[in-house]
């Protein structure tokens, strides 16, 4: 008898996860409730490696409980920009201690691309795009490297650009989960007051959005919630999350793409 046919070797690139798997999750958890939704994919263990990705803003306690109540050992991901208010490192040391949640990782910019690139940390001042670039999506991108899927905390009433925010989307083969899509301002308030949960210093001073600190200011009466992002430019993301709905009479020039 002859050997049997040799087994070619092969790599395996398929993407986690595809368009149908996030189909299919956004279906099977309609009108489920998060706190539900959050333990039956921690319990069924097929999110693979997974992770919190927290901003700790003035909204951020609320995903943050909701998780460590479930399973307080899922990682949570901060990125320091090396911007940040001093309030907003404090309130993350404070979730961190209150809410019991064990594995806290915090990553940063590249030091030598911060040499080449932003060598005298004024940058946001000329190009916000670029400094969001090397100073929060590079970073992440290294974070999320070793993920399957991640845990975003975005809600669909913070901006026109955040219109219509499923809660499973796909992110470069990963699962993208935004267990909070659809809260409106009412339950976050309501979540807040229900579990006694602290509050971000610098909210009762006017900020409800807090980023990096040169590129947030006060939001004013009647203005959306992240008005105080990057005043006076074109811009309403980090490039962490893409716009998922474009503003009003946008065009597509490019000319506030990120240069890097």
């Amino acid at each position: 008898m002859g050997e049997p046919a040799r087994k070619i070797d092969t790599i395996d690139v398929r993407p986690d996860f595809v368009q149908a798997d996030a189909d299919a999750l956004n279906q099977r958890f309609e009108g489920v409730d998060t706190s539900t939704m959050l333990k039956t994919l921690f319990d069924e263990r097929r999110l693979g490696e997974v992770a919190v990705v927290s901003s700790f803003g003035t909204e951020s306690a609320v995903l943050l409980h909701l998780v460590a109540a479930v399973d307080p050992t899922i990682p949570v991901t901060f990125v320091d920009t090396l911007k940040m208010f001093p309030e907003t490192l404090a309130y993350r040391d404070t979730l961190v201690r209150q809410l019991g949640i064990k594995n806290s990782n915090v990553v940063e910019p590249d030091t030598a691309v911060l040499a080449e690139k932003d060598s005298n940390g004024l940058r946001w001042s000329y190009d916000p795009d670029g400094c969001c670039e090397i100073r929060k999506v590079e970073p992440l991108a290294r974070a999320k490297a070793g993920l399957n899927s991640w845990i975003s905390g975005r809600k669909a009433f913070q901006s026109v650009t955040r219109n219509n925010i499923p809660r499973f989307e796909l992110d470069d083969g990963r699962l993208k989960i935004n267990p909070l899509g659809d809260w409106i301002k009412e339950d976050l308030e309501a979540y807040f007051e229900e579990h006694d949960l602290p509050r971000h210093p610098l909210e009762a001073e006017g900020y409800l959005s807090v980023g990096c600190a040169p590129c947030t200011s006060k939001v004013l009466p009647g203005e959306d919630p992240r008005a105080g992002r990057w005043r006076g430019w074109d811009k309403s993301e980090c490039g962490i999350h893409e716009d998922v709905t474009p503003l009003p009479d946008a065009d597509d020039n490019g000319a506030n793409d990120p240069i890097f």
